[in-house]
C-alpha cells in the first residue's frame, strides 16, 4: 500500500453498470473465455459480424458455419441443426435487438449473445453473454462478461498505459489528427491472451454518469428517427428498454452519402468491410456493409450537430 505522494489523474469514484460480471480485457477474449469454458466443437456466426470474433475461433481450432440474416436482423436459420456441444452466436445489433436476444433464448439452448454493441442491454439468465464497453465510452480496452462457467486457471492483470495516446490526443487536438494511432492502438488488441481488465479501464468505468448516457443515447436516436424514418428502409423503433450505439440509416446511396459525411467531419462507421469479401453482392448483408449510414448518437452529440447531420442528409437524399 502506498499513503500520500503526487496524485494520479482524478477519476469519479462510483459504480461501474457491469459490476456483477467478469471483467477482462477484450471482447474477442470474453468469446474466447466462453468456448474454453464450454469446450463447444461448432460455432455458428452471423455472416454480418466483425472479423475479430473469428479469431478465438481460430486459435482454438472450432468449426464454424455462418447464418445469414433477414431484413429485420432475425437469424434466417434452422435452429434444428444446432447439435449438443455447438454453440450459436447472435449479435445484438446497434443495441436495438434486445427483444430477438430474448425470443431466441427461450428456444436455442446454446446460445451466447454478443452485446459488444448493446452495453445496456441487461444479460439472460441462463445464457452466457459479453460486452465491450470500449464502443460506447473512452476507454482503452476492456470487456464484461456473464457466465456460469470457469477456466481452469489464473487469469493476469492487464495495464493499459501504452493504449492512451488517441484518448488524450482527441481532448488535446483532435479525432483526424489521432486517428492513425487509434487504429494503430486497435492493432494492439489483436492475439491477446485472456487477461483481467485493467485498474484504470475499470476506474473510469466507475466514473460514467450512465443515467446521463442512457437519457442522451435514446434522446438523440429518437430525434433522427422523427425525422429520417421517412427515407430509412429499416424499421428501426427504439423500444423503451433499448439503449443504442448508433442511429441505422439504410439508403440507396449510402455509398456516397458515408463519403460526404465523412468530408463534413462527420464521422460514421461502416460494420463491417470483411462482410464483403464473405457474401455475394446479391446478399442482405452485403448490402448492409455498403447502405448502411451509421449515425451517431452518442452522449457528445447536442441538437445543433443533429440538425447539421440532417440537413446534410436530406440535401443528398432522393426522398421522393
Amino acid at each position: 500500500m502506498e499513503i500520500g505522494g503526487y496524485f494520479q489523474l482524478e477519476l469519479r469514484n462510483g459504480n461501474e453498470f457491469h459490476s456483477g460480471a467478469l471483467r477482462l480485457n477484450t471482447g474477442r477474449n470474453a468469446f474466447e473465455y466462453i468456448l474454453r469454458a464450454k469446450k463447444y466443437s461448432k460455432v455458428y456466426l452471423p455472416y454480418f459480424t466483425c472479423e475479430a470474433m473469428l479469431e478465438p475461433i481460430k486459435k482454438l481450432n472450432i468449426d464454424v458455419e455462418f447464418y445469414k440474416l433477414d431484413p429485420y436482423f432475425y437469424p434466417a436459420f434452422n435452429i434444428r441443426k444446432i447439435k449438443k456441444g455447438e454453440i450459436f452466436l447472435y449479435t445484438n445489433y446497434f443495441g436495438i435487438c434486445t427483444d430477438i436476444c430474448k425470443k431466441l433464448s427461450k428456444y436455442i439452448n446454446n446460445l451466447i449473445i454478443d452485446n459488444s454493441q448493446a452495453f445496456f442491454s441487461k444479460p439472460i439468465d441462463g445464457i452466457d453473454t459479453f460486452y465491450s464497453p470500449r464502443k460506447f465510452f473512452g476507454v482503452p480496452d476492456g470487456s464484461y462478461l456473464y457466465t456460469d462457467s470457469k477456466i481452469d486457471w489464473k487469469l493476469d492483470q492487464d495495464y493499459s498505459l501504452d493504449r492512451f495516446d488517441d484518448l488524450i490526443g482527441r481532448i488535446e487536438y483532435s479525432a483526424e489528427k489521432f486517428y492513425e494511432k487509434h487504429k494503430q492502438i486497435n492493432s494492439l488488441l489483436k492475439n491477446q491472451p485472456i487477461k483481467l481488465m485493467s485498474n484504470i479501464t475499470k476506474s473510469i468505468l466507475q466514473g460514467i454518469d450512465y443515467d446521463y448516457v442512457i437519457f442522451k443515447r435514446q434522446n438523440n436516436y429518437n430525434y433522427l428517427h422523427n425525422i429520417l424514418s421517412g427515407i430509412n428502409c429499416l424499421n428501426t423503433s427504439l423500444n423503451d428498454n433499448d439503449v443504442p450505439l448508433i442511429y441505422p440509416l439504410f439508403v440507396s446511396n449510402g455509398i456516397e452519402l458515408k463519403k460526404i459525411l465523412i468530408k463534413n467531419k462527420i464521422y460514421v462507421a461502416t460494420y463491417w468491410p470483411n462482410v464483403k469479401q464473405w457474401t455475394e453482392q446479391t446478399d442482405y448483408e452485403h448490402q448492409l456493409v455498403d447502405h448502411l449510414v451509421c449515425l451517431p448518437v452518442d452522449q457528445r452529440i447536442n441538437y445543433q450537430n443533429l440538425d447539421f447531420i440532417i440537413e446534410l442528409i436530406l440535401l443528398n437524399t432522393n426522398t421522393n
